[in-house]
């Protein structure tokens, strides 16, 4: 389990942060870009904290506060979201802030948040819902809850929510080095940093797959170390690790290179269609693990 990280949300209203000590006083900010559905509504100091945090290495988000109480006005609003962060790398979520005059009941309020949401993902950004606690447990729907990164607002001492949840917002008078006067603190129980690179989203592009082998046995070989090697991947198949469909024939034939394909996928690497030396060994190391 990732250690949870410490975290502050920040906006117009931080003024001016010294990010120089904020980044030795926090692991992550996640700054407002903005509110409702134009561009012109930017946050004014979106710009310079967007810059500071990452003149000074510090793990960015950002949220965009609604005032939209239907999903096609969610969905200007969307729009205006990623205008807004277009260029950008995020580490963290894009957040959709839904609270005030937008808290219009549950059916609307979860298709709401999936407008914008399904928006900034095909926009290719990880989106996530910000909404209090208690009108979380009463404005969305069980499927919304289990389909976006939930960041939840409640204060005290405990986060009073059943289900999964990937960052808790828990006070709104923390003090930190770098912010005059209070600010929102924050808890974060997920790596997204990971996840997000890991996907290519939030301006990442999705990084390169390494080969793992270059030399090996390939579609068309035959004989006792592709017989062997089939023997494994059966193996694996039973074990859930992979699924293959391999013919009973000692030839390396389409589905001995789909099953070795998928094994190279699951480890992150190219499926390049080629069995040698590296895969057979971690192959051999993760069924021992298993079986």
């Amino acid at each position: 389990m990732m250690p949870e990280k410490k975290g502050v949300d920040i906006s117009m209203y931080q003024g001016e942060p010294d990010f120089a000590r904020l980044s030795k006083s926090v692991d992550f900010v996640v700054i407002r870009a903005g509110y409702g559905r134009y561009l012109s509504q930017t946050d004014s100091s979106f710009e310079r904290n967007y810059a500071g945090c990452k003149n000074h290495g510090i793990p960015v988000g950002a949220y965009w506060f609604s005032y939209a109480t239907t999903a096609d006005e969610a969905r200007l609003e969307a729009k205006a979201c990623i205008a807004a962060v277009s260029g950008k790398r995020f580490e963290y979520p894009i957040y959709y802030d839904v609270e005030g005059r937008s808290l219009v009941g549950r059916a609307k309020v979860s298709a709401m948040c999936e407008a914008f949401c399904t928006e900034l993902e095909r926009a290719g950004y990880f989106a996530g819902i910000y909404m209090s606690r208690s009108p979380a447990q009463t404005m969305l729907t069980k499927d919304i809850t289990k389909r976006y990164a939930l960041w939840l607002a409640e204060y005290g001492s405990s986060l009073n929510w059943t289900g999964s949840v990937g960052m808790w917002q828990n006070s709104s008078v923390g003090r930190v080095a770098g912010i005059e006067g209070n600010v929102d603190t924050d808890i974060c129980y997920i790596d997204y940093p990971e996840l997000i690179k890991q996907a290519g989203l939030n301006g990442y592009g999705k990084p390169d797959k390494k080969t793992l082998d270059t030399e090996g046995f390939r579609r068309g070989d035959r004989g006792l170390g592709v017989y062997a090697l089939k023997q494994l991947l059966g193996l694996a198949d039973k074990a859930g690790i992979i699924n293959a469909s391999l013919a009973d024939d000692g030839g390396f034939g389409s589905g001995t290179e789909r099953a070795v394909n998928d094994l190279l996928e699951k480890l992150g690497c190219k499926p390049n269609g080629i069995a040698g030396e590296a895969l057979i060994k971690k192959l051999g190391d993760i069924l021992g693990k298993r079986l």
